[in-house]
């Protein structure tokens, strides 16, 4: 089977041209190194990636093995989302006809990935990574603005596409009566995060690390993060751990940087951290919190997991479908402070259960999130598309 994934190349929006190989993100990495052990062993299974670029850069024929083929495709900067992604748009669409793959997978809709599977011409499937509908929402994206337009085209995409890979039962509710079938696979993460080993959580001398990773913004959900964990400081001695980059000069940022230094003993900004860092940032800290108002399968929560950390999340999205009470975790109710509140307790309270709960996180992530395990469940979706389509 010749498959086509459409995926953003992240060094053309980081303006990092001079890097020697693609970023494309921690999802599509994870899937992709699934795909290259799945190619060991079926020599019929080829993969081509295709990534527009508005400059040139490094560009590898093949990546990770001998079977995944690098396409990067130069694209002027008006054919990106001013024009609707028409100049990406073509330029798939003309490098797919000399593939020739039996399906296209455009990996996201937050860009013109979708857009581009649907008009490609052959039998394609999405991967929705972010509900642009709901962020747009969360986040009262005003007309024209780059939320608002990307959560238009999103809903123009999906009546077009063969199916839906949802990453969550969330997200599968939310495109069901939109699109002709969905599947539920979630997120692979990559081995690498399989092999750390999480900071002690069972010694009664070491203060609690706390860890918060994601880009600052409201939904998010920062700053209501540090102001629901302010009572229980003194209490637990816990330290915060803020990872992610935030926007200068937006309400939110002003604010966060307020409580900052409001709370500068015990939360600690970290800014972006570059990709190769996290496994060092899960081995530092011994509890994950997600306080996300909207989040369809949130790296973060998989990666812990796979780290052998514990995490305390929002019940929203699709995080109830990743963070299993009782075993692997704690959830409360978005934006109900008390029962965040009794539910860090209850964590801080009992080291050994909180290192109970790392160790199943990490068996549970391996038997369901493991790279191959998720390629094969993708590929058994591409032939049940490939079965009910015409020639």
């Amino acid at each position: 089977m010749k498959i086509a994934f459409l995926i953003p190349d992240d060094r053309d929006e980081l303006r990092r041209y001079e890097l020697p190989s693609p970023l494309f993100g921690p999802a599509p990495d994870a899937l992709l190194s699934g795909f290259a052990q799945l190619a060991e062993s079926r020599p019929d299974c080829e993969v081509h990636v295709l990534s527009c670029s508005k400059a040139s850069s490094p560009a590898p024929a093949k990546i990770y093995n001998d079977r995944i083929f690098y396409h990067q495709l130069p694209v002027s900067p008006l054919g990106y989302l001013k024009t609707l992604y028409s100049g990406c748009i073509r330029s798939i669409r003309t490098r797919l006809r000399s593939i020739r793959p039996d399906i296209v997978h455009g990996q996201g809709t937050e860009r013109y990935c979708a857009l581009a599977a649907v008009r490609s011409g052959f039998p394609n499937v999405l991967t929705i990574h972010g509900n642009m509908r709901s962020v747009a929402k969360v986040n009262r994206a005003k007309p024209f603005s780059f939320y608002w337009l990307a959560a238009r085209l999103e809903a123009w995409t999906l009546p077009k596409t063969g199916g839906v890979i949802a990453l969550s039962r969330y997200t599968q509710a939310k495109v069901k009566a939109l699109t002709k079938r969905t599947w539920v696979i979630p997120n692979a993460v990559e081995e690498r995060f399989f092999q750390l080993e999480p900071s002690s959580a069972d010694s009664e001398t070491q203060n609690p690390q706390l860890a918060c990773l994601g880009t600052i913004c409201h939904h998010k959900n920062q700053n209501w993060l540090i102001q629901a964990l302010a009572p229980l400081q003194e209490q637990f001695g816990f330290a915060l751990n803020l990872y992610g980059g935030a926007l200068q000069g937006s309400p939110y940022t002003e604010e966060f940087h307020s409580l900052l230094e409001r709370h500068r003993s015990w939360v600690r900004f970290h800014g972006h951290i570059p990709r190769s860092e996290l496994p060092q940032v899960y081995a530092r800290n011994s509890l994950i919190l997600i306080p996300s108002l909207e989040d369809n399968c949130p790296m973060v929560v998989l990666e812990a997991m796979a780290s052998g950390l514990p995490v305390i999340g929002s019940r929203i999205g699709g995080i109830p479908d990743l963070v299993l009470p009782e075993e692997t975790g704690w959830l409360f109710e978005s934006q109900n402070r008390e029962d965040f509140q009794n539910v860090l307790r209850q964590a801080l309270s009992s080291p050994v259960q909180l290192k109970e709960r790392g160790e199943n996180s990490r068996s549970v992530a391996r038997a369901q999130f493991s790279p191959l395990k998720i390629a094969q469940r993708h590929l058994e979706v591409y032939k049940e598309v490939l079965s009910g389509s015409s020639p």
